[in-house]
């Protein structure tokens, strides 16, 4: 099959797109390349640099004819997105309109969107997707909205779709030096020897995921999931004291933390309810966080 992965220069973008390749795919990536990366792109696959933004995306996706879309492309930093809420909507929802238009006009077969669970449900402890969403961020309210629009075309134009809401996702190549990724932004200061800082005072609780996880649930939606949502993550909270623990236990380090309030528009505590995914895409985590954390501190140290 043929598919377009928005964001595979990114993070979890590069994983799938080495995933699809791997299972005999043709891949376009589109990317920008404004937070994504040239290393981590795949050579096997056509490369466009381009805005998900752009009106001359309907050309490029009429002329590829993909069978899949995989929608990763975003603005994901919660702290911007509160300073600059109008670029979020900008690329967040107008963005990806400007995708989904384009691929309801090259006959698309399916559109599987990556979005957020943690920034769409607000405070919430094992929050399933029944629940009404409480986004407590224009991050958050920009990703729920692009939930909605995709809703609102796949009824009216019959675009088949899966919306995923992803936990705390963590893995090789995530970006170390941005806001987001604490897995890795703990990792690089382990490997400084730098003091790593313990937001919310190490209180805060997460559930992670491990990336090849979130990719697995991502192949799975190609066949399976049709015009539903789910919540992609492990199902266990672990607070971020816990987990720098647990990663300077694999680091064998002993570093002591800085310990700050919280920041703008983060909650508290967040976990999801994962049984719809097990039921409904026979999806289940495969790594447990120690294992997930051990193969990301190696690469991260390998690479840094």
């Amino acid at each position: 099959m043929k598919a377009i992965v928005t964001g595979g220069a990114g993070f979890i973008g590069s994983h799938l797109v080495d995933r699809l390749l791997k299972e005999k795919n043709q891949v376009l990536i589109i990317d920008d390349l404004s937070t994504g990366k040239k290393n981590n792109l795949n050579t096997k696959a056509r490369f466009l640099k381009l805005d998900i933004r752009d009106r001359t995306i309907d050309h490029i996706f009429l002329s590829f004819k993909p069978d899949l879309v995989f929608h990763l492309a975003a603005q994901i930093d919660v702290r911007k997105s509160l300073k600059d809420p109008l670029f979020d909507q900008s690329v967040n929802i107008g963005g990806t309109i400007n995708i989904i238009k384009a691929s309801i006009k090259a006959g698309v077969k399916k559109f599987i969107f990556s979005s957020t669970g943690g920034a769409i449900y607000g405070d919430k402890v094992f929050a399933d997707e029944k629940m009404i969403p409480e986004p407590m961020s224009a991050y958050g309210v920009s990703k729920l909205s692009a939930e909605h629009y995709l809703r609102i075309f796949g009824f009216w134009e019959d675009l088949n779709y899966t919306i995923l809401r992803y936990g705390n996702v963590y893995g090789p190549r995530q970006d170390p030096y941005g806001e987001a990724g604490v897995v890795a932004i703990f990792s690089k200061a382990l490997i400084e020897d730098a003091k790593p800082i313990l937001y919310g005072f190490g209180k805060m609780k997460r559930d992670y995921v491990f990336v090849e996880d979130v990719v697995s649930a991502n192949i799975l939606s190609i066949h399976k999931g049709h015009r539903d949502t789910f919540n992609i993550s492990s199902g266990i909270e672990t607070s971020v004291e816990e987990l720098l623990n647990l990663l300077q236990k694999i680091a064998h380090k002993d570093t002591k933390p800085v310990y700050k309030p919280k920041r703008e528009g983060e909650v508290d505590r967040i976990s999801l309810n994962v049984s719809k995914a097990k039921e409904k895409l026979g999806w289940s985590t495969q790594f447990t966080l120690e294992e997930g954390l051990k193969r990301t501190y190696d690469w991260f140290r390998n690479h840094l």
